[in-house]
């Protein structure tokens, strides 16, 4: 393997924590990744790594080298870029699902009319994914983040509303006040980070209150439970957005639209642990375009 590419090997076995994977990654066998490190190591004349039969970590010396490697290949990145003019290679972004069906994909063939070299790899998921050691460039996550090491890029605000299915108000009633609430049921979504159902959350003036409804129902995808308030189950919660077309239809009601839910923020995370690539940098720039502009009515 030639110097560059014994770099790019290097990287992605401290971000993986593997060889296998890394080699995998940069198309070569187990055997040749690990005779490049060796050599590697040999030409330094330090240790870079640590073995395990689990796992693979950087030495002291071979954290300081990834930084290093990683500043040269980003700046070489940037070179090409601004010799050829053009942003390629494969762009990975994971993505809540339905945001990425309604929202992303209906945009994504102007975003790659733009950058004709530029192929975007599109993975759906909710859970909060390990971006360096999956290899995923960056996510687009909805709601409160946790604390993290990895850079947040806030793109506003989501609208969020209170909806019921018509049989479902025509058996409890549809509620006027947050004391109607009484003799409801809700959706229960399971919080991935608890483990417990959310309660409902309302707006009355500058207060917050929250509301803790029976509920027969748990579930823990977004989908599920917007399926689950057209099929009657009880109340839910969920960026307006994502009940346009229902909303419009009268397959689902809004409730308690006095009381609003507050704003659900929506973000773009990515690694802090190098430099934003262009082809990153791009898109999140689309991001925010896009998102302001068909997403976030009322920001």
């Amino acid at each position: 393997m030639d110097r560059l590419a014994t770099l790019d090997l290097f990287i992605r076995i401290v971000d993986r924590g593997s060889f296998s994977a890394a080699a995998a990654a940069c198309g070569v066998s187990r055997p040749v990744a690990t005779a490049a490190i060796k050599a590697l190591e040999s030409r330094l004349g330090t240790r870079l790594l640590q073995r395990s039969t689990r796992h693979v970590r950087p030495t002291e010396e071979g954290t300081a080298y990834y930084r290093r490697c990683i500043a040269i290949l980003a700046d070489l990145e940037d070179a090409d870029r601004g010799a050829a003019g053009t942003i390629s290679g494969i762009l990975r972004v994971d993505v809540v699902g339905y945001l990425a069906r309604s929202i992303l994909l209906p945009a994504l063939p102007e975003f790659l009319v733009r950058h004709p070299a530029l192929t975007v790899h599109l993975g759906e998921g909710e859970r909060l994914v390990d971006l360096v050691r999956e290899g995923v460039d960056c996510v687009v996550r909805a709601g409160p983040l946790a604390d993290s090491d990895m850079v947040a890029r806030s793109l506003g605000a989501m609208e969020e509303v209170t909806v019921a299915s018509p049989d479902y108000l025509a058996r409890h009633g549809i509620p006027a006040t947050l004391e109607d609430l009484e003799g409801h049921q809700m959706v229960g979504f399971v919080s991935s980070r608890t483990g417990q159902p959310l309660p409902l959350e309302f707006t009355r003036g500058d207060e917050v209150i929250e509301v803790m409804l029976p509920t027969r129902l748990l579930v823990s995808g977004a989908e599920t439970s917007a399926a689950a308030a057209l099929q009657g189950f009880g109340l839910v919660q969920a960026p307006r957005y994502r009940f346009i077309d229902d909303l419009a239809n009268g397959k689902l009601i809004e409730v308690l639209a006095g009381f609003p839910p507050t704003p659900t923020p929506l973000s773009v995370l990515y690694p802090s642990n190098r430099p934003l690539s262009p082809r990153v940098r791009v898109f999140v720039d689309w991001l925010v375009e896009i998102i302001g502009s068909s997403l976030l009515p009322s920001s």
